[in-house]
């Protein structure tokens, strides 16, 4: 006769005993081990005895379920190696860093600072610095790399860049000069984007031949530009409120611009369509970068770069101590590394508090687990 559902699940709460107190006794050993290897000055990843571990295991087991046994043991080992660290302190100045950071950082999020922001009066990146800040003394400058220069060069405390859309997706030269530039993010938002057609007072839309705006805005409203407008050319400029200044300035009846409304207003022109995005739900992110790291109370948002090795099962390893330690990831991009054949890096926004025992923890341990790791900041992010 098969035994009920009351009986098996009897079973399994006895085997799942029996794997606390051995999960227990493991990580005891493991504690004996991390002492050893502090006393004799051993790294805590022992790549090989891992290697060799695993295959043993695995030759244990039965072939219908090695790939959970394999799935099982590498977060085991995965665990057992960050309770290593936390045993022995391992890392801890990484963390001392922050907590610095944390300590020297004034309670308040500053109402006036000079600021760096890319493009001219009325780009949405103005619209984000005010947002962000009470009373900035904006620098407009052209292009994203002369804003991270001005701020290397303490000409501006602060910059603000566009990091992705909500359609779009992420802005990629920003995430490589975050990779060239060795900045921290100290704040972030999010602008609600109402993408408009701008033309000088009096055209109309049947007369316009060229439209100008940013690769990113004309990438948005591609659909309705195809189905309306499919034989006026299209041009890429630096910024949407550059766009609508070129208008501004042309003599060019046929001539208009992606913009915004405060665009329109600012440079006197007139909007011929509202609404273009060919979604509805168009928000960019930006993100305010300093120069030092800066960790306002609240900071509840963390961002990281880090380079995995090229093998297999690098990325696993890292996102496996993510979900050991509990920590939600809220965004994973990769991008290739320049300079470097076939190798990415990994961009992670992770919800997690600065002040948290997982905080802690990751930081400490990430390092064993990558091959590099810039860490770019912990922040909230303004609604």
């Amino acid at each position: 006769m098969a035994k009920s559902i009351e009986e098996l699940r009897k079973e399994i709460d006895e085997i799942d005993r029996r794997i606390v107190k051995d999960v227990q006794d493991r990580m005891d050993v493991s504690a004996d081990i991390a002492a050893y290897k502090k006393e004799h000055g051993l790294p805590t990843l022992d790549s090989r005895r891992e290697r060799e571990k695993l295959t043993e295991i695995l030759s244990w087991a039965r072939d219908d379920i090695k790939p959970y046994y394999h799935v099982l043991y590498t977060l085991l080992f995965e665990l057992s190696r960050a309770y290593q660290n936390v045993v022995n302190d391992n890392n801890k100045e990484r963390f001392a860093e922050i907590q610095k950071a944390i300590e020297e950082t004034p309670k308040m999020f500053p109402k006036a600072a000079n600021v760096a922001c890319q493009g001219v009066e009325g780009a949405y990146s103005n619209i984000a610095c005010e947002k962000l800040f009470a009373a900035p003394n904006i620098q407009y400058f052209e292009t994203f790399d002369a804003v991270f220069n001005a701020v290397e060069k303490g000409f501006c405390e602060y910059g603000i860049l566009p990091i992705e859309n909500s359609t779009a997706g992420s802005v990629k030269k920003v995430y490589d000069l975050m990779l060239k530039h060795h900045f921290y993010i100290v704040r972030s938002t999010r602008i609600k984007v109402n993408h408009c057609l701008v033309a000088k007072p009096g055209v109309k839309v049947e007369d316009i031949r060229e439209i100008v705006s940013h690769e990113q805005a004309l990438s948005q409203c591609a659909e309705f530009l195809g189905r309306t407008m499919p034989k006026v050319k299209l041009t890429a400029v630096e910024n949407t409120a550059m766009a609508a200044q070129m208008v501004a300035n042309s003599e060019r009846r046929d001539l208009a611009a992606i913009s915004s409304y405060r665009c329109a207003e600012l440079y006197g022109l007139k909007t011929l369509i509202s609404n273009m995005a060919d979604n509805g739900n168009n928000h960019t992110r930006f993100i305010c970068i300093s120069k030092k790291p800066e960790i306002y109370p609240g900071a509840d948002k963390t961002s990281l770069m880090v380079v995995a090795s090229h093998r297999p099962g690098s990325l696993y390893r890292i996102l496996a101590r993510f979900y050991a330690l509990g920590i939600n990831l809220q965004k994973l991009e990769s991008r290739p590394i320049p300079e470097r054949d076939f190798e990415f890096m990994f961009y992670f926004d992770l919800d997690t508090s600065v002040y948290s025992e997982e905080f802690v923890r990751l930081i400490c341990d990430i390092n064993d687990c990558c091959e590099e790791f810039q860490y770019l900041g912990s922040y909230n992010e303004v609604i």
